[in-house]
């Protein structure tokens, strides 16, 4: 038959049955149920996600939750933290000394190489996978803003790091009150160790979280943070020590502001009553005072802010 004369069958009220169409010719769209329903439940909010998400990467941090192999290396690193408070008190208790051998902020700062190796383990694990395997767009697609997901992951790392150097320091506290030392002194000395592990806890992890959020490869983030924390405070740590050869106090305080250990150190020497981890390190004078609260709360905010930045970029 001609193509001009080539009747439809639909003008000719002749449509074939669904499932019977001719070749060449289109059926009707059919809508199908397959059972899918509509979320009728409640809204739990930005509230709900941020504290999941806090959750979710606190425990993150020491594996739980994880595979076995993820839970190794923080739970060996927190044994490495943990057992060295025990030999001290093990010491203070079998020889009956009047004072514990190591001060509370004194521990935390001559554990700090591992410390150190913590926060580079966990501060990648807490940003860079979500930027390797792009989880961050589906993070901002719901109520959660860039804000939340900073305050959330900032939050759960201060947190982690908190928790690993607090337990030591109770672990010495709960060794004083064994050895019988005095109560009011392990006690004062005790809420100043917890006091300067929250300060340590939350600078750490905000230089830790901005260094690994530049980079979604989490071993370019280990070896960042572990420069970043570990050169300076040897290089300072060296400087310090020829100025105390050359009899310099005043240089080796100003040599403190060189780097995150260093100045912490400076702080817990002038406020919480702890021995300087530099021989012969004077106290720090008036404008050396003002200058280390200074830097403190300058890379405390400026950290966040950096991390405010970071995941403003259009692409993520």
């Amino acid at each position: 038959m001609p193509p001009e004369t080539r009747q439809n069958p639909q003008q000719s009220g002749t449509v074939p049955p669904s499932g019977d169409v001719a070749p060449g010719q289109r059926a009707d769209d059919v809508i199908h149920n397959i059972g899918y329903r509509g979320y009728d439940g409640p809204r739990l909010g930005r509230a709900y996600a941020r504290r999941s998400l806090f959750a979710q990467s606190l425990r993150g941090a020491y594996g739980l939750g994880r595979a076995a192999k993820s839970k190794l290396l923080p739970m060996i690193l927190f044994a490495v933290m943990c057992v060295p408070a025990a030999i001290v008190v093990a010491v203070t208790v079998v020889t009956k000394l009047r004072d514990l051998p190591m001060g509370y902020t004194d521990y935390v700062i001559q554990l700090q190489p591992v410390i150190g190796i913590f926060i580079a383990a966990t501060a990648p694990q807490a940003v860079s996978l979500d930027l390797r395997f792009k989880v961050t767009p589906l993070y901002f697609s719901r109520p959660v803003s860039r804000a939340d997901y900073v305050g959330a992951k900032y939050a759960a790392l201060s947190a982690a790091l908190f928790v690993f150097l607090a337990v030591p320091v109770v672990i010495l506290y709960i060794g004083a009150l064994l050895a019988e030392l005095d109560f009011g002194d392990q006690t004062k000395g005790f809420a100043q160790g917890l006091l300067f592990c929250a300060l340590f806890a939350v600078l750490h992890a905000g230089i830790g979280i901005a260094v690994a959020a530049h980079t979604p490869r989490r071993g370019f983030g280990v070896a960042a943070i572990i420069a970043v924390l570990t050169i300076p405070y040897f290089l300072v740590s060296a400087l310090q020590a020829i100025a105390g050869v050359q009899d310099n106090p005043e240089m080796i305080g100003w040599l403190g502001l060189g780097s995150p250990g260093s100045l912490m150190d400076g702080i817990q020497a002038r406020f919480l009553g702890g021995e300087p981890a530099v021989p012969g390190m004077p106290d720090l004078s008036g404008p050396q005072t003002a200058a280390y609260l200074a830097l403190c709360a300058v890379l405390i905010a400026g950290t966040f802010a950096l991390l405010l930045r970071r995941y403003r970029k259009a692409g993520l």
